[in-house]
């Protein structure tokens, strides 16, 4: 299977810059680094990925 990773539109255009990309997969959504494409993913269930997303629109995980 491939997944077509995607980034945030918030995201710069520049290939230097340090971003999350998100793929859809069979079994949830897959998250890794955008400077590691080959590296280590994070795959989570796609309820663990929107109350993921909820929480930072929330502002529940900024840091102090």
């Amino acid at each position: 299977m491939t997944i077509s990773w995607r980034k945030s539109s918030y995201s710069g255009a520049a290939t230097d810059e340090v971003c999350v990309e998100v793929g859809d997969l069979i079994s949830g959504v897959g998250i890794r680094d955008s400077k590691d494409p080959a590296g280590e993913r994070l795959n989570v269930t796609t309820t663990a990925f929107a109350t993921l997303v909820d929480r930072i629109k929330q502002g529940e995980l900024d840091r102090a």
